[in-house]
């Protein structure tokens, strides 16, 4: 993109986003890469075809939870959080993890309905703790999965590299 054209909000929250993946992806997570949801490939037609099937949250919930990934990370010229399956890794690590479960399943029951899921702006502006973990395990799971981690940030793996490609983005 040309350093002279300002970033709309969806580009300007994927560029952060890609940041805070980068970050995270040298972090330690409470499970081993094996149990990582988003290693695993998903076929975007079959992620945005149906909700997956959850394992421990309500279908009600479920659908709650994709509409807020959607939010978070939607599809742009490149797929988003629904395509690389970020609803069920987050499924799965709730499952894992009680507290974060509570948190989740707190902010979820104040929303009272799927159909009453606030608008990305509002969710940030209130500024709660269920916000900041489906914003983390939205990231979180986005990041780790192919399209994420490989298909948008490029990782290449452990490679020796002969130089550190310099930063092209002229504010830096």
């Amino acid at each position: 993109m040309p350093s002279h054209q300002p970033l709309d909000a969806t580009q300007d929250r994927r560029e952060s986003l890609k940041i805070i993946g980068a970050i995270s992806t040298t972090c330690a997570f409470p499970f081993s890469a094996g149990e990582l949801y988003g290693q695993h490939e998903h076929p975007a037609a079959a992620a945005q075809a149906a909700l997956p099937r959850p394992s421990f949250f309500t279908a009600a919930e479920m659908a709650q939870i994709t509409r807020i990934a959607d939010l978070i990370i939607p599809a742009t010229d490149t797929p988003g959080a629904l395509a690389a399956g970020v609803p069920a890794y987050v499924d799965y690590v709730c499952q894992r993890n009680e507290a974060l479960a509570k948190t989740v399943r707190e902010g979820l029951a104040a929303l009272k309905a799927p159909a009453d899921v606030p608008t990305l702006e509002r969710l940030q502006a209130a500024g709660s703790p269920f916000f900041k973990a489906m914003k983390n395990l939205t990231a979180d799971g986005y990041y780790t999965s192919k399209m994420g981690l490989l298909d948008e940030l490029g990782y290449k793996g452990n490679q020796v590299l002969a130089e550190f490609p310099s930063c092209t983005i002229p504010e830096h």
